[in-house]
Order: structure tokens, then sequence, then C-alpha cells
């Protein structure tokens, strides 16, 4: 191993037991210890809530992400109607990054809640009720990304980060981040 350049990567194996080295430092991985601990079940920590109150946080978990999917599609419909005058169900579901099986499902589910409006091969609408969250969403989306433009966040990851932000901040967090913006 003498004379390596220290870019040389060197993979030496001995399958009985185990071992690798790694760049002429004795980085050590054991397989077998791995693979044994992967195998155990992960320890369980003791859950402060009983399972009445477990349920209630998934329940809210999980009305929480179907309001997400609802802000996100009315936004998406009323970004297609600003662009192009009509969302259809292929150009939701291109900008979604889904089926359009997915997008006719889910549309079915927001004409239900009263947000759009739509029939078989046709464009998709928003209701007012519709029109009105994806003016929320829109407003809410620009300041957060504007506030993490004002860190010094590229342009590009304020976006990415922004469309999981936005659902989760909080009005009094909203608010600061748009206090902090006019004092900038």
């Amino acid at each position: 191993m003498r004379g390596r350049q220290p870019c040389d990567v060197v993979y030496v194996s001995d399958c009985s037991t185990g071992y690798i080295n790694l760049l002429d430092r004795q980085f050590v991985f054991r397989f077998h210890e791995y693979t044994e601990m992967a195998k155990q079940p992960l320890p369980r920590k003791a859950s402060t809530a009983g399972p009445k109150r477990q349920a209630e946080n998934l329940s809210q978990t999980r009305r929480e992400h179907a309001n997400e999917i609802a802000e996100d599609y009315a936004e998406a419909i009323a970004d297609l109607i600003a662009e192009t005058g009509e969302a259809r169900v292929v150009d939701l579901a291109k900008r979604l990054g889904v089926t359009h099986v997915t997008v006719n499902r889910t549309i079915i589910r927001r004409q239900k809640a009263g947000l759009v409006t739509s029939q078989p091969y046709r464009a998709i609408f928003l209701t007012d009720n519709g029109r009105q969250l994806a003016a929320t969403c829109k407003s809410r989306h620009e300041t957060v990304v504007a506030f993490l433009r004002s860190l010094g966040i590229p342009e590009r990851v304020a976006e990415m980060d922004a469309e999981g932000i936005e659902h989760h901040v909080s009005p009094e967090t909203l608010a600061a981040f748009k206090a902090a913006l006019r004092k900038a």
C-alpha cells in the first residue's frame, strides 16, 4: 500500500471477517455487526401520550396533509387559469407531478369540498371559495419566499423550501415574516 497517492481508493475485502480498508486509512466497517444490528427491532420509546391522544395527533396530521393538497391544487388551478385561461387535468398532472388518475380523484374530493367545478372532459374552475383559498396560499407562498430570499437563500432553494413551509407556518410566524420584510 505504500507509494499510493492519497486520492487512490483501495478496496480490500476479506469475506471471512467482513472488513473493508479504504484509502490506506484503517477505516474499518464491520458488515457482520451492521447486518446483525439491522435485523434487531429499533428500541421503542415509551409514548408520553395515551392511545387516544396519539390517535388525535395522527388524525390532525392527516387533516393537515389533506389541507396541503387542497391548497396546492387551488394554487395550481389558479396559476393555470391565469396563464392559459383554463386548467385541464393533463396540465394539473404535469404541474403537480402526479398521474391524471390522481388528479381526477382529487378533483372529485375538491368538488365535494366546494372548491372547484368540473365536468367530464372539460376544464376545471375554482369556485369563490377556491379562488379565495388560492389567493391566500399565493400570498403566503410569496411572503415565505421573500423572507427566505431576504436571508440570502438562493431563489431556487427558497422556492423549494417555501413549498413545505407555507403549509405549516402559523399566522403569528407569517406576521413576523411580514414585519421583518417591512423593516428590511
